[in-house]
Protein backbone atom coordinates (compact mmCIF):
# COMPACT_ATOMS: atom_id res chain seq x y z
CA UNK A 1 0.00 0.00 0.00
CA UNK A 2 2.97 2.47 0.80
CA UNK A 3 4.07 1.77 -3.00
CA UNK A 4 0.90 2.69 -4.36
CA UNK A 5 0.58 5.60 -2.19
CA UNK A 6 4.08 7.13 -3.29
CA UNK A 7 3.60 6.05 -7.15
CA UNK A 8 -0.08 8.45 -6.79
CA UNK A 9 1.81 11.34 -5.30
CA UNK A 10 4.37 10.89 -7.86
CA UNK A 11 2.03 11.21 -10.63
CA UNK A 12 0.35 13.98 -9.07
CA UNK A 13 3.81 15.83 -8.93
CA UNK A 14 4.43 15.12 -12.11
CA UNK A 15 0.89 16.62 -13.78
CA UNK A 16 1.19 19.38 -11.17
CA UNK A 17 5.02 20.47 -12.83
CA UNK A 18 3.91 20.19 -16.52
CA UNK A 19 0.73 22.45 -15.90
CA UNK A 20 2.52 25.06 -13.92
CA UNK A 21 5.47 24.72 -16.40
CA UNK A 22 4.67 26.98 -18.61
CA UNK A 23 3.17 29.65 -16.13
CA UNK A 24 6.30 29.42 -14.63
CA UNK A 25 8.36 29.87 -17.75
CA UNK A 26 10.71 26.92 -16.75
CA UNK A 27 11.21 23.48 -18.32
CA UNK A 28 9.05 21.03 -16.00
CA UNK A 29 12.29 18.85 -15.54
CA UNK A 30 14.05 21.78 -13.75
CA UNK A 31 11.02 21.87 -11.14
CA UNK A 32 10.75 17.83 -10.86
CA UNK A 33 14.42 17.60 -10.38
CA UNK A 34 13.97 20.89 -8.06
CA UNK A 35 10.60 19.49 -5.98
CA UNK A 36 12.91 15.85 -5.92
CA UNK A 37 15.30 17.67 -3.84
CA UNK A 38 13.61 19.25 -1.61
CA UNK A 39 11.54 16.10 -0.64
CA UNK A 40 14.63 14.11 -0.29
CA UNK A 41 15.83 16.21 2.12
CA UNK A 42 13.01 16.33 4.80
CA UNK A 43 13.71 14.26 7.58
CA UNK A 44 10.83 12.11 7.08
CA UNK A 45 11.19 10.89 4.04
CA UNK A 46 12.96 7.82 3.20
CA UNK A 47 16.14 7.39 1.14
CA UNK A 48 15.10 6.43 -2.10
CA UNK A 49 17.02 3.99 -4.27
CA UNK A 50 16.54 2.62 -7.83
CA UNK A 51 18.86 0.12 -9.73
CA UNK A 52 20.36 2.01 -12.73
CA UNK A 53 19.43 -1.13 -15.00
CA UNK A 54 15.28 -0.31 -14.13
CA UNK A 55 15.97 3.21 -15.93
CA UNK A 56 18.41 1.62 -18.45
CA UNK A 57 16.00 -1.53 -19.49
CA UNK A 58 12.76 -0.13 -18.39
CA UNK A 59 12.61 3.48 -19.08
CA UNK A 60 14.88 4.83 -21.73
CA UNK A 61 14.29 2.56 -24.05
CA UNK A 62 10.31 3.71 -24.63
CA UNK A 63 11.40 7.08 -24.49
CA UNK A 64 13.98 7.27 -26.73
CA UNK A 65 11.50 4.85 -29.18
CA UNK A 66 8.94 7.57 -28.88
CA UNK A 67 11.55 10.52 -29.41
CA UNK A 68 12.91 8.90 -32.45
CA UNK A 69 9.11 7.92 -33.87
CA UNK A 70 8.21 11.64 -33.41
CA UNK A 71 11.58 12.80 -35.48
CA UNK A 72 11.50 13.48 -38.81
CA UNK A 73 13.65 11.09 -41.25
CA UNK A 74 14.19 13.28 -43.71
CA UNK A 75 16.06 16.01 -40.89
CA UNK A 76 17.70 12.79 -39.13
CA UNK A 77 18.80 12.07 -42.74
CA UNK A 78 20.23 15.64 -43.44
CA UNK A 79 21.91 16.30 -39.97
CA UNK A 80 23.38 12.67 -39.60
CA UNK A 81 27.21 14.06 -40.10
CA UNK A 82 27.19 16.72 -37.32
CA UNK A 83 24.20 13.84 -35.30
CA UNK A 84 27.13 11.21 -35.82
CA UNK A 85 29.72 13.54 -34.31
CA UNK A 86 28.50 14.93 -31.61
CA UNK A 87 27.13 11.08 -30.95
CA UNK A 88 30.18 9.09 -31.16
CA UNK A 89 33.28 11.20 -31.18
CA UNK A 90 32.46 14.03 -28.97
CA UNK A 91 31.52 11.32 -26.51
CA UNK A 92 34.81 9.34 -26.47
CA UNK A 93 36.79 12.35 -26.52
CA UNK A 94 35.15 14.22 -23.57
CA UNK A 95 35.07 10.41 -21.63
CA UNK A 96 39.14 10.08 -22.52
CA UNK A 97 39.68 14.31 -21.84
CA UNK A 98 37.28 13.96 -18.48
CA UNK A 99 38.75 10.26 -17.98
CA UNK A 100 42.32 11.97 -17.46
CA UNK A 101 41.01 14.94 -15.37
CA UNK A 102 39.01 12.62 -12.94
CA UNK A 103 42.27 10.26 -12.66
CA UNK A 104 44.46 13.60 -12.02
CA UNK A 105 42.19 14.97 -9.89
CA UNK A 106 40.55 11.88 -7.65
CA UNK A 107 43.60 9.69 -5.48
CA UNK A 108 43.46 6.56 -6.68
CA UNK A 109 40.92 6.15 -9.12
CA UNK A 110 43.39 5.12 -12.39
CA UNK A 111 42.89 5.95 -15.82
CA UNK A 112 40.02 3.37 -16.81
CA UNK A 113 37.87 4.38 -13.99
CA UNK A 114 37.90 7.65 -14.69
CA UNK A 115 37.05 7.02 -18.35
CA UNK A 116 34.69 4.93 -16.66
CA UNK A 117 32.98 8.13 -14.84
CA UNK A 118 34.00 10.52 -17.98
CA UNK A 119 31.62 8.17 -20.15
CA UNK A 120 28.81 8.45 -17.52
CA UNK A 121 28.68 12.17 -18.13
CA UNK A 122 29.43 12.59 -21.51
CA UNK A 123 26.04 12.28 -23.22
CA UNK A 124 23.62 14.74 -23.24
CA UNK A 125 19.91 14.96 -22.47
CA UNK A 126 16.68 15.57 -24.56
CA UNK A 127 15.34 18.01 -22.41
CA UNK A 128 17.20 20.65 -24.25
CA UNK A 129 14.93 20.00 -27.10
CA UNK A 130 11.95 20.74 -25.54
CA UNK A 131 13.29 24.30 -23.85
CA UNK A 132 15.01 25.28 -27.27
CA UNK A 133 11.65 24.40 -29.13
CA UNK A 134 9.94 27.18 -26.78
CA UNK A 135 12.19 30.19 -26.84
CA UNK A 136 12.18 29.62 -30.83
CA UNK A 137 14.98 28.71 -33.11
CA UNK A 138 16.26 27.36 -36.55
CA UNK A 139 14.91 23.92 -37.09
CA UNK A 140 18.29 22.71 -37.92
CA UNK A 141 19.49 23.27 -33.95
CA UNK A 142 16.76 21.12 -32.49
CA UNK A 143 17.32 18.59 -35.05
CA UNK A 144 20.66 18.11 -34.27
CA UNK A 145 20.14 18.12 -30.85
CA UNK A 146 17.11 16.00 -30.90
CA UNK A 147 19.68 13.62 -33.17
CA UNK A 148 22.36 13.83 -30.43
CA UNK A 149 19.89 12.78 -27.50
CA UNK A 150 19.17 10.23 -29.66
CA UNK A 151 22.14 8.45 -29.92
CA UNK A 152 24.89 9.32 -27.46
CA UNK A 153 23.33 7.18 -24.99
CA UNK A 154 24.47 4.22 -26.87
CA UNK A 155 28.03 5.57 -27.14
CA UNK A 156 28.41 6.56 -23.73
CA UNK A 157 26.84 2.43 -22.61
CA UNK A 158 28.95 0.85 -24.73
CA UNK A 159 32.15 3.00 -23.92
CA UNK A 160 31.52 2.40 -20.15
CA UNK A 161 31.57 -1.02 -20.47
CA UNK A 162 34.48 -1.81 -22.41
CA UNK A 163 36.26 1.04 -19.43
CA UNK A 164 35.01 -1.51 -16.79
CA UNK A 165 36.44 -4.09 -18.96
CA UNK A 166 39.94 -2.63 -18.99
CA UNK A 167 40.22 -1.64 -15.75
CA UNK A 168 40.80 -5.83 -15.21
CA UNK A 169 43.37 -5.49 -18.13
CA UNK A 170 40.79 -8.01 -20.28
CA UNK A 171 40.41 -5.24 -23.54
CA UNK A 172 42.70 -3.38 -25.80
CA UNK A 173 41.93 -0.56 -27.81
CA UNK A 174 40.98 -2.82 -30.97
CA UNK A 175 38.72 -4.48 -28.83
CA UNK A 176 36.91 -1.17 -27.84
CA UNK A 177 36.49 -0.23 -31.33
CA UNK A 178 35.43 -3.43 -32.16
CA UNK A 179 33.56 -3.84 -29.54
CA UNK A 180 31.52 -0.42 -30.63
CA UNK A 181 30.79 -1.74 -33.96
CA UNK A 182 29.85 -4.86 -33.34
CA UNK A 183 26.97 -3.13 -30.76
CA UNK A 184 26.16 -0.98 -33.23
CA UNK A 185 25.92 -2.62 -36.48
CA UNK A 186 24.02 -5.51 -34.26
CA UNK A 187 21.67 -3.25 -32.84
CA UNK A 188 20.97 -1.55 -36.39
CA UNK A 189 19.98 -4.54 -37.96
CA UNK A 190 17.63 -5.53 -35.74
CA UNK A 191 15.70 -2.47 -34.96
CA UNK A 192 15.43 -1.89 -38.71
CA UNK A 193 14.15 -5.40 -38.96
CA UNK A 194 11.74 -5.11 -35.57
CA UNK A 195 10.58 -1.63 -37.43
CA UNK A 196 9.52 -3.11 -40.72
CA UNK A 197 7.95 -6.27 -38.86
CA UNK A 198 6.12 -3.31 -35.80
CA UNK A 199 4.31 -1.90 -39.36
CA UNK A 200 3.24 -5.45 -41.48
CA UNK A 201 1.71 -6.49 -37.87
CA UNK A 202 -0.19 -3.08 -36.80
CA UNK A 203 -0.89 -3.06 -40.69
CA UNK A 204 -2.98 -6.26 -40.32
CA UNK A 205 -4.67 -4.98 -36.55
CA UNK A 206 -8.21 -3.47 -37.19
CA UNK A 207 -8.55 -2.31 -33.54
CA UNK A 208 -6.66 0.88 -33.06
CA UNK A 209 -6.58 -0.05 -29.33
CA UNK A 210 -5.18 -3.40 -29.91
CA UNK A 211 -2.59 -1.92 -32.13
CA UNK A 212 -1.61 0.82 -29.64
CA UNK A 213 -1.09 -2.14 -27.24
CA UNK A 214 1.34 -3.60 -29.50
CA UNK A 215 3.30 -0.71 -30.21
CA UNK A 216 4.22 -0.17 -26.36
CA UNK A 217 6.03 -3.30 -26.81
CA UNK A 218 8.32 -2.62 -29.95
CA UNK A 219 11.26 -0.45 -27.95
CA UNK A 220 11.35 -3.46 -25.67
CA UNK A 221 11.45 -6.11 -28.79
CA UNK A 222 13.97 -4.32 -30.24
CA UNK A 223 16.41 -3.38 -27.28
CA UNK A 224 16.39 -6.95 -25.42
CA UNK A 225 17.10 -9.23 -27.97
CA UNK A 226 20.33 -6.90 -28.72
CA UNK A 227 21.31 -6.75 -24.69
CA UNK A 228 21.42 -10.76 -25.05
CA UNK A 229 23.16 -10.23 -27.86
CA UNK A 230 25.77 -7.92 -26.34
CA UNK A 231 24.63 -5.53 -28.75
CA UNK A 232 23.20 -1.65 -27.51
CA UNK A 233 19.26 -1.74 -27.03
CA UNK A 234 19.23 1.72 -27.00
CA UNK A 235 20.35 2.39 -30.35
CA UNK A 236 18.15 -0.56 -31.55
CA UNK A 237 15.05 1.05 -29.83
CA UNK A 238 16.19 4.60 -31.77
CA UNK A 239 16.25 2.38 -35.33
CA UNK A 240 12.74 1.08 -34.64
CA UNK A 241 11.71 3.92 -34.04
CA UNK A 242 12.97 5.92 -36.99
CA UNK A 243 11.67 3.39 -39.52
CA UNK A 244 8.62 3.26 -38.14
CA UNK A 245 8.23 7.03 -37.68
CA UNK A 246 9.20 7.11 -41.55
CA UNK A 247 6.63 4.05 -42.70
CA UNK A 248 3.44 4.54 -39.78
CA UNK A 249 2.02 7.35 -42.72
CA UNK A 250 1.98 5.00 -45.64
CA UNK A 251 0.87 1.97 -43.62
CA UNK A 252 -1.34 2.44 -40.48
CA UNK A 253 -4.21 3.95 -40.49
CA UNK A 254 -5.37 7.78 -39.13
CA UNK A 255 -6.73 6.06 -35.70
CA UNK A 256 -4.16 4.28 -35.34
CA UNK A 257 -1.28 7.15 -35.90
CA UNK A 258 -3.83 9.07 -33.47
CA UNK A 259 -4.27 6.34 -30.80
CA UNK A 260 -0.15 5.96 -31.02
CA UNK A 261 0.27 9.75 -30.50
CA UNK A 262 -2.18 10.81 -27.54
CA UNK A 263 -1.20 7.23 -25.53
CA UNK A 264 2.72 7.31 -26.29
CA UNK A 265 2.53 11.18 -25.26
CA UNK A 266 1.40 10.03 -21.64
CA UNK A 267 3.91 7.67 -21.75
CA UNK A 268 6.32 10.04 -22.29
CA UNK A 269 5.36 12.53 -19.79
CA UNK A 270 5.03 10.07 -17.17
CA UNK A 271 8.34 8.03 -17.48
CA UNK A 272 10.36 11.38 -18.38
CA UNK A 273 8.96 13.01 -15.32
CA UNK A 274 9.72 9.96 -12.74
CA UNK A 275 13.04 10.03 -14.24
CA UNK A 276 13.61 13.31 -13.43
CA UNK A 277 11.58 12.99 -9.72
CA UNK A 278 13.73 10.18 -8.95
CA UNK A 279 17.12 12.23 -9.76
CA UNK A 280 16.10 14.50 -7.01
CA UNK A 281 14.80 11.89 -4.83
CA UNK A 282 17.84 9.99 -4.81
CA UNK A 283 20.12 12.86 -3.53
CA UNK A 284 19.91 12.11 0.58
CA UNK A 285 20.49 8.16 0.58
CA UNK A 286 23.92 9.79 -2.22
CA UNK A 287 25.00 12.49 0.08
CA UNK A 288 24.13 10.47 3.38
CA UNK A 289 26.48 7.68 1.99
CA UNK A 290 29.69 9.67 0.82
CA UNK A 291 29.61 11.86 4.26
CA UNK A 292 29.72 8.24 6.04
CA UNK A 293 32.57 7.59 4.37
CA UNK A 294 34.23 10.50 3.29
CA UNK A 295 35.29 13.83 4.27
CA UNK A 296 31.69 15.81 3.64
CA UNK A 297 31.00 16.43 -0.04
CA UNK A 298 32.58 19.19 -0.42
CA UNK A 299 35.05 17.48 -3.05
CA UNK A 300 32.61 16.04 -5.12
CA UNK A 301 31.06 19.19 -5.41
CA UNK A 302 34.26 20.94 -6.68
CA UNK A 303 35.15 18.23 -8.76
CA UNK A 304 31.54 18.00 -10.23
CA UNK A 305 31.88 21.92 -11.18
CA UNK A 306 35.41 21.25 -12.80
CA UNK A 307 33.87 18.19 -14.97
CA UNK A 308 30.77 20.44 -15.95
CA UNK A 309 32.96 23.34 -17.19
CA UNK A 310 35.88 20.49 -18.70
CA UNK A 311 32.25 19.17 -20.61
CA UNK A 312 31.66 22.69 -21.73
CA UNK A 313 35.19 23.33 -22.60
CA UNK A 314 35.36 19.94 -24.90
CA UNK A 315 32.22 20.66 -26.31
CA UNK A 316 33.02 23.96 -27.39
CA UNK A 317 36.44 22.98 -28.83
CA UNK A 318 34.73 19.80 -31.30
CA UNK A 319 31.97 22.46 -32.46
CA UNK A 320 33.68 24.99 -33.63
CA UNK A 321 35.67 22.72 -36.23
CA UNK A 322 32.59 20.95 -37.01
CA UNK A 323 30.24 24.20 -37.80
CA UNK A 324 33.39 25.51 -40.26
CA UNK A 325 33.03 22.12 -41.56
CA UNK A 326 29.58 22.56 -42.63
CA UNK A 327 29.93 25.88 -43.87
CA UNK A 328 32.37 24.28 -46.10
CA UNK A 329 29.85 21.69 -47.55
CA UNK A 330 27.50 24.29 -47.69
CA UNK A 331 29.84 26.31 -50.05
CA UNK A 332 30.50 23.47 -52.14
CA UNK A 333 26.83 22.75 -52.60
CA UNK A 334 26.00 25.95 -53.65
CA UNK A 335 28.85 25.85 -56.44
CA UNK A 336 27.08 22.48 -57.40
CA UNK A 337 23.87 23.36 -57.42
CA UNK A 338 23.36 25.17 -60.81
CA UNK A 339 24.42 22.19 -62.63
CA UNK A 340 21.83 19.76 -60.64
CA UNK A 341 18.72 22.50 -61.60
CA UNK A 342 20.45 22.66 -65.33
CA UNK A 343 19.74 18.58 -64.82
CA UNK A 344 16.51 18.31 -63.63
CA UNK A 345 15.29 20.91 -66.44
CA UNK A 346 16.44 18.99 -69.16
CA UNK A 347 15.12 15.10 -67.06
CA UNK A 348 11.64 17.88 -66.40
CA UNK A 349 11.75 17.91 -70.40
CA UNK A 350 12.09 22.09 -69.82
CA UNK A 351 15.84 22.08 -71.30
CA UNK A 352 15.96 19.85 -74.36
CA UNK A 353 19.84 18.57 -75.08
CA UNK A 354 21.80 20.48 -77.68
CA UNK A 355 20.65 19.18 -81.12
CA UNK A 356 22.64 17.09 -83.08
CA UNK A 357 25.20 18.75 -85.56
CA UNK A 358 25.39 21.56 -83.90
CA UNK A 359 28.39 23.82 -82.52
CA UNK A 360 26.93 22.61 -78.68
CA UNK A 361 26.09 19.64 -79.36
CA UNK A 362 29.60 19.04 -80.67
CA UNK A 363 31.27 20.34 -77.37
CA UNK A 364 28.93 18.31 -75.52
CA UNK A 365 30.55 15.05 -77.17
CA UNK A 366 34.09 16.62 -76.92
CA UNK A 367 33.31 17.18 -73.13
CA UNK A 368 31.76 13.12 -72.75
CA UNK A 369 35.02 11.90 -74.69
CA UNK A 370 37.38 13.74 -72.76
CA UNK A 371 36.34 12.35 -69.14
CA UNK A 372 35.85 9.10 -70.42
CA UNK A 373 39.50 9.17 -71.61
CA UNK A 374 40.43 10.52 -67.93
CA UNK A 375 38.49 7.30 -66.39
CA UNK A 376 39.85 5.07 -69.06
CA UNK A 377 36.85 3.96 -70.44
CA UNK A 378 35.55 3.98 -74.21
CA UNK A 379 33.66 7.11 -74.63
CA UNK A 380 29.96 7.05 -74.46
CA UNK A 381 28.73 7.55 -77.95
CA UNK A 382 26.70 4.31 -78.45
CA UNK A 383 25.72 4.13 -75.16
CA UNK A 384 22.63 2.79 -74.93
CA UNK A 385 19.03 5.05 -73.96
CA UNK A 386 18.45 5.07 -70.25
CA UNK A 387 14.64 3.12 -69.36
CA UNK A 388 11.90 5.13 -68.00
CA UNK A 389 12.69 3.65 -64.52
CA UNK A 390 16.38 4.85 -64.67
CA UNK A 391 15.30 8.22 -65.41
CA UNK A 392 12.51 8.29 -63.01
CA UNK A 393 15.61 7.39 -59.90
CA UNK A 394 17.95 9.50 -61.55
CA UNK A 395 14.96 12.40 -61.52
CA UNK A 396 14.59 11.89 -57.44
CA UNK A 397 18.02 11.65 -56.65
CA UNK A 398 18.40 14.85 -58.39
CA UNK A 399 15.08 16.38 -56.52
CA UNK A 400 16.30 15.30 -53.24
CA UNK A 401 19.73 16.60 -53.87
CA UNK A 402 18.43 20.50 -54.28
CA UNK A 403 16.14 19.99 -51.82
CA UNK A 404 18.67 19.35 -49.52
CA UNK A 405 21.11 21.94 -50.89
CA UNK A 406 18.47 24.34 -50.27
CA UNK A 407 17.68 23.45 -46.86
CA UNK A 408 21.88 23.82 -45.62
CA UNK A 409 21.39 27.12 -47.64
CA UNK A 410 18.32 28.20 -46.35
CA UNK A 411 19.19 27.86 -42.24
CA UNK A 412 23.51 28.33 -42.00
CA UNK A 413 24.69 27.31 -38.65
CA UNK A 414 26.68 30.14 -37.64
CA UNK A 415 28.69 30.98 -34.47
CA UNK A 416 25.68 32.16 -32.61
CA UNK A 417 23.65 29.02 -33.22
CA UNK A 418 27.00 26.73 -32.60
CA UNK A 419 26.80 29.04 -28.75
CA UNK A 420 23.17 27.70 -28.21
CA UNK A 421 24.34 24.17 -29.55
CA UNK A 422 27.18 24.14 -27.14
CA UNK A 423 25.18 25.83 -23.97
CA UNK A 424 22.13 23.46 -24.54
CA UNK A 425 24.11 19.89 -24.49
CA UNK A 426 23.08 19.28 -20.73
CA UNK A 427 23.60 16.13 -18.73
CA UNK A 428 20.51 14.80 -17.45
CA UNK A 429 19.05 10.89 -16.48
CA UNK A 430 21.17 8.97 -18.48
CA UNK A 431 24.18 10.49 -16.20
CA UNK A 432 22.39 9.00 -13.11
CA UNK A 433 20.94 6.03 -14.16
CA UNK A 434 24.56 4.83 -16.14
CA UNK A 435 26.24 5.55 -12.15
CA UNK A 436 24.30 3.53 -10.98
CA UNK A 437 25.25 0.51 -13.24
CA UNK A 438 28.80 0.84 -11.70
CA UNK A 439 29.53 -2.55 -10.28
CA UNK A 440 29.22 -2.97 -6.23
CA UNK A 441 32.62 -4.54 -6.07
CA UNK A 442 35.58 -3.73 -7.30
CA UNK A 443 34.40 0.46 -7.97
CA UNK A 444 36.86 2.44 -5.85
CA UNK A 445 34.61 4.25 -3.84
CA UNK A 446 31.81 3.96 -5.88
CA UNK A 447 29.19 6.33 -3.54
CA UNK A 448 31.54 9.24 -4.41
CA UNK A 449 31.68 8.31 -7.75
CA UNK A 450 27.23 8.28 -8.21
CA UNK A 451 27.42 11.63 -6.40
CA UNK A 452 29.90 13.27 -8.78
CA UNK A 453 28.24 12.21 -11.59
CA UNK A 454 24.72 12.81 -9.59
CA UNK A 455 26.03 17.01 -9.42
CA UNK A 456 27.27 17.42 -12.17
CA UNK A 457 23.72 16.42 -14.28
CA UNK A 458 22.07 18.30 -11.43
CA UNK A 459 24.35 21.33 -12.07
CA UNK A 460 24.13 21.23 -15.55
CA UNK A 461 20.25 21.05 -15.61
CA UNK A 462 20.00 23.72 -13.02
CA UNK A 463 22.61 25.83 -14.39
CA UNK A 464 22.37 25.55 -18.50
CA UNK A 465 18.61 24.57 -18.41
CA UNK A 466 17.67 27.65 -16.18
CA UNK A 467 19.45 29.73 -18.30
CA UNK A 468 19.09 28.36 -21.43
CA UNK A 469 16.23 30.60 -22.76
CA UNK A 470 18.15 33.44 -21.24
CA UNK A 471 21.80 32.31 -23.31
CA UNK A 472 19.55 32.45 -26.62
CA UNK A 473 17.56 35.56 -26.12
CA UNK A 474 21.24 37.42 -25.05
CA UNK A 475 22.89 35.92 -28.24
CA UNK A 476 20.65 36.35 -31.18
CA UNK A 477 20.85 33.06 -32.79
CA UNK A 478 18.72 33.14 -36.09
CA UNK A 479 15.14 31.71 -35.66
CA UNK A 480 12.94 30.53 -38.07
CA UNK A 481 11.83 32.12 -40.89
CA UNK A 482 8.68 33.20 -41.07
CA UNK A 483 7.95 34.63 -44.21
CA UNK A 484 9.44 31.57 -45.83
CA UNK A 485 7.09 29.66 -43.61
CA UNK A 486 4.14 31.47 -45.13
CA UNK A 487 5.30 30.79 -48.51
CA UNK A 488 5.78 26.90 -47.93
CA UNK A 489 2.17 26.53 -46.22
CA UNK A 490 1.00 28.44 -49.09
CA UNK A 491 3.03 25.94 -51.67
CA UNK A 492 1.18 22.89 -49.73
CA UNK A 493 -2.02 24.50 -50.15
CA UNK A 494 -1.50 25.11 -53.71
CA UNK A 495 -0.55 21.42 -54.49
CA UNK A 496 -3.51 20.14 -52.00
CA UNK A 497 -6.38 22.09 -53.99
CA UNK A 498 -4.40 21.25 -57.10
CA UNK A 499 -5.16 18.18 -56.01
CA UNK A 500 -8.56 18.32 -54.91
CA UNK A 501 -9.51 20.10 -57.79
CA UNK A 502 -8.38 17.47 -59.96
CA UNK A 503 -10.60 14.37 -58.61
CA UNK A 504 -13.66 16.53 -58.29
CA UNK A 505 -13.24 17.31 -61.71
CA UNK A 506 -13.31 13.37 -62.42
CA UNK A 507 -16.42 12.67 -60.16
CA UNK A 508 -20.25 13.57 -61.61
CA UNK A 509 -21.28 14.44 -57.64
CA UNK A 510 -21.71 18.07 -57.86
CA UNK A 511 -19.02 20.31 -55.75
CA UNK A 512 -21.66 21.62 -53.26
CA UNK A 513 -22.92 18.40 -52.59
CA UNK A 514 -18.70 16.96 -51.81
CA UNK A 515 -17.63 19.70 -49.60
CA UNK A 516 -20.98 19.30 -47.40
CA UNK A 517 -20.53 15.78 -46.62
CA UNK A 518 -20.76 16.64 -42.50
CA UNK A 519 -24.03 18.76 -43.19
CA UNK A 520 -25.85 16.65 -45.47
CA UNK A 521 -29.59 16.32 -44.74
CA UNK A 522 -32.50 14.19 -46.05
CA UNK A 523 -34.05 17.65 -47.50
CA UNK A 524 -30.27 17.64 -49.57
CA UNK A 525 -30.24 14.30 -50.59
CA UNK A 526 -34.18 14.48 -51.73
CA UNK A 527 -32.56 16.95 -54.25
CA UNK A 528 -31.77 13.80 -56.49
CA UNK A 529 -34.80 11.44 -57.22
CA UNK A 530 -32.44 8.92 -59.75
CA UNK A 531 -29.96 8.59 -56.53
CA UNK A 532 -30.59 6.78 -53.46
CA UNK A 533 -30.20 9.25 -50.30
CA UNK A 534 -27.81 6.60 -48.51
CA UNK A 535 -26.33 5.55 -51.96
CA UNK A 536 -25.39 9.46 -52.69
CA UNK A 537 -23.82 10.27 -49.53
CA UNK A 538 -21.78 7.42 -49.59
CA UNK A 539 -20.72 8.25 -52.62
CA UNK A 540 -19.83 11.61 -51.65
CA UNK A 541 -17.83 10.01 -48.34
CA UNK A 542 -16.42 7.82 -50.96
CA UNK A 543 -15.04 10.84 -52.95
CA UNK A 544 -13.45 12.74 -49.97
CA UNK A 545 -11.73 10.16 -48.57
CA UNK A 546 -10.46 9.60 -52.31
CA UNK A 547 -9.03 13.23 -52.36
CA UNK A 548 -7.62 12.80 -48.67
CA UNK A 549 -5.57 9.57 -49.46
CA UNK A 550 -4.31 11.32 -52.65
CA UNK A 551 -3.30 14.28 -51.02
CA UNK A 552 -1.51 12.24 -48.22
CA UNK A 553 0.40 10.53 -51.15
CA UNK A 554 1.88 13.43 -52.39
CA UNK A 555 2.56 15.08 -49.10
CA UNK A 556 4.67 11.31 -48.47
CA UNK A 557 6.24 11.77 -51.74
CA UNK A 558 7.59 15.55 -51.05
CA UNK A 559 8.18 14.66 -47.37
CA UNK A 560 10.67 11.99 -48.97
CA UNK A 561 11.78 14.57 -51.73
CA UNK A 562 12.33 16.89 -48.94
CA UNK A 563 10.70 19.46 -51.13
CA UNK A 564 8.90 21.30 -47.97
CA UNK A 565 9.83 21.89 -44.29
CA UNK A 566 9.24 19.05 -41.70
CA UNK A 567 6.85 20.49 -39.20
CA UNK A 568 4.83 21.71 -42.13
CA UNK A 569 4.12 18.49 -43.62
CA UNK A 570 3.94 16.82 -40.41
CA UNK A 571 1.09 19.72 -39.30
CA UNK A 572 -0.79 19.08 -42.66
CA UNK A 573 -0.68 15.09 -42.37
CA UNK A 574 -2.18 15.72 -39.35
CA UNK A 575 -5.04 17.80 -40.43
CA UNK A 576 -5.69 15.38 -43.40
CA UNK A 577 -5.72 12.53 -40.82
CA UNK A 578 -8.40 14.45 -38.91
CA UNK A 579 -10.20 15.45 -41.70
CA UNK A 580 -10.53 11.61 -42.52
CA UNK A 581 -11.26 10.20 -39.18
CA UNK A 582 -14.23 13.01 -38.70
CA UNK A 583 -15.17 11.78 -42.39
CA UNK A 584 -15.29 7.82 -41.26
CA UNK A 585 -16.89 8.79 -38.06
CA UNK A 586 -20.16 9.96 -39.41
CA UNK A 587 -23.26 7.68 -40.11
CA UNK A 588 -25.98 7.91 -42.99
CA UNK A 589 -27.58 11.73 -42.64
CA UNK A 590 -30.69 12.61 -40.79
CA UNK A 591 -33.79 11.54 -42.34
CA UNK A 592 -32.54 8.17 -44.17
Amino acid sequence: MEALIIAVAGLLVVAAATAFAPKLRVAAPLILVVVGIAISLLPFVPDVHVEGEWILAGILPPLLYSASVSMPAMNFRREFNAIGGLSVVLVVLSSVVLGLFFAWIIPGLGIWWGIALGAIVSPTDAVATSIVKRVGISGRVVSVLEGESLLNDATALVLLRSAIAGTAATISFWGVLGNFAYSVAVAGVLGFAIGHLNLWVRSKVTDATVNTVISFTVPFLASIPAELLGASGLVAAVVAGLVTGHGAARRLSPQHRLSDSQNWRVVELVLEGAIFLLMGLELSAIVTDVQYRNDGVGPAVVVAFGALILTLVVRAAYIAPLLAGLRRRARRSAQFKPRLDVMQQRLDGTLALPEAGSAAADERQVELARRAALANRPAPANRPAPNPEQIERVKTRTRRAIADIDYLLAAPLGWREGGVLVWAGMRGAVTLAAAQTLPLTGTPDRSFLILVAFMVAAFSLLIQGGTLAWFVRWIKPAGPDVEAEKQERRRVLELLTTIENTIRDAHPVPLEEQTEVQTDTAADAAQDPEQPPAQRFADMKRVTIEIIEAQRTALLDARDDGTFDADILNNALDNLDADQISIELKGQPLGQ
